[in-house]
């Protein structure tokens, strides 16, 4: 497939290069399908991996121009900064420890960062990467993507409206089975990388998918954390890092509630929730079926709220793309991500007024930071024996 064409439409797409995600790995692939969902997005140049036959080969594979392929991400963004044409954006799809690094060099070169999450394996490299996006005056999204779907979005408006009254207790769960045998110890590619604390950070469970049950959790209900209280462990003998996690949390304007966990879960292939609670009704909503909505009135029947019904909200509407049980999953979600994101990216670019709506869909370098910050107490927490720890994420100006 080639992204970048001559047909006149390309100048309108948002320009974007990629740092990972070469042959053999998982999630750049994913992003890929994702872009190409609206075509609003050409992928013209690429550090696809740090070897540089394989780099070429994958840039090969997928349609950029051999002077566009780079085996060095410094070198890619020094020459396509000095490029007339060269990308507006750069999309980091490295394992964990590579993202600080390459965001920084990407930011300093003036150009947009799209980066996977978590956003850093440090505080300090999070709290550095939101200071340097400001300076720079650049847009910085963080791919914490399950944002991007249609009935999601509905829950966030509806917590909005009040229809649940006040928030009592917010709940986030991600469970997996993947990790249940030791493949990483037998040298299992991706498991291997994400249960390293070189490459994966403090936590290999919370970086991995925890961050993406409490940003979930936070961008339904409107809520942050203020603390946590948390209990990791590991399953698997011998594993370098944990790969469960209890974490009770204190969110604010008083609502409770937990992030759960697990990569040793048996039966549980991808199983994403958030269930929340106000004093007048509940929401709840499962990944496993995504185009559907919980919703308990106390004193009344449960109704299930269908993406594209007659119940459906403003957003929702806005991004579903079929109509009723015409299904839409995990890739739509994903580009429903993606273009918000290049709409937001190109508006800012261009001088334009980014829509402050639109953005506040998207998760930024700001959510990206309080899931470090979310992570990195849970961590301090177990380590005290499971003793409230402050979660919030401290934002200057």
């Amino acid at each position: 497939m080639v992204y970048a064409t001559s047909d006149g439409l390309a100048g309108k797409r948002l320009r974007v290069g990629m740092v990972g995600g070469g042959r053999n790995a998982f999630i750049g692939a994913v992003h890929r399908l994702a872009m190409r969902l609206d075509d609003q997005i050409a992928l013209v140049a690429g550090a696809l991996s740090s070897d540089p036959e394989n780099a070429a080969a994958s840039a090969a594979e997928i349609g950029i121009a051999p002077e566009r392929s780079y085996a060095d991400y410094h070198a890619m963004a020094k020459a396509e900064a000095a490029r007339p044409d060269g990308i507006e954006a750069v999309v980091i799809v490295t394992p964990n420890h590579l993202h600080a690094p390459i965001a920084t060099a990407f930011l300093e070169a003036g150009i947009d960062v799209i980066c996977d999450k978590p956003l850093s394996t440090t505080l300090s490299d999070a709290e550095a990467l939101v200071t340097l996006a400001r300076a720079k005056n650049r847009r910085f999204v963080v791919t914490l993507n399950n944002s991007g779907y249609a009935m999601v979005r509905q829950a966030r408006e509806m917590v909005m409206a009040g229809e649940l009254g006040r928030i009592v207790s917010v709940h986030g769960a991600y469970i997996q089975d993947w990790l249940t045998r030791p493949i990483d110890a037998e040298g299992q590619k991706q498991a291997e990388w994400r249960t390293d604390p070189a490459r994966a950070g403090q936590s290999a469970v919370l970086a991995d998918i925890g961050v993406h049950a409490f940003n979930l959790a936070s961008y339904i209900s409107g809520r942050e954390a203020e603390a946590v209280s948390a209990d990791l462990f590991t399953a698997v003998p011998g594993r370098r890092l944990d790969d469960n996690a209890h974490v009770m949390v204190r969110w604010t304007d008083g609502a409770r509630g937990t992030i759960l966990a697990s990569q040793t879960s048996p039966g549980h292939y991808n199983d994403l929730s958030v269930r929340i609670y106000g004093d007048r009704a509940g929401l709840e909503w499962s990944g496993g079926r995504p185009e559907e909505l919980r919703f308990s009135v106390y004193g009344e029947e449960t109704r299930t709220l269908v993406r594209g019904g007659h119940g459906s909200t403003a957003e929702a509407r806005r991004v579903s793309r079929m109509p009723a049980a015409h299904p839409e999953g995990y890739i739509e979600a994903f580009a429903n991500f993606y273009r918000d994101a290049a709409d937001i990216i190109r508006a800012h670019r261009s001088g334009g007024v980014v829509d402050a709506a639109r953005a506040a869909q998207v998760p930024d370098v700001i959510d990206g930071a309080r899931g470090v910050k979310f992570v990195a107490a849970a961590v301090a927490s177990n380590a005290a024996g499971g003793a409230w720890t402050a979660a919030r994420f401290a934002v200057d100006g």
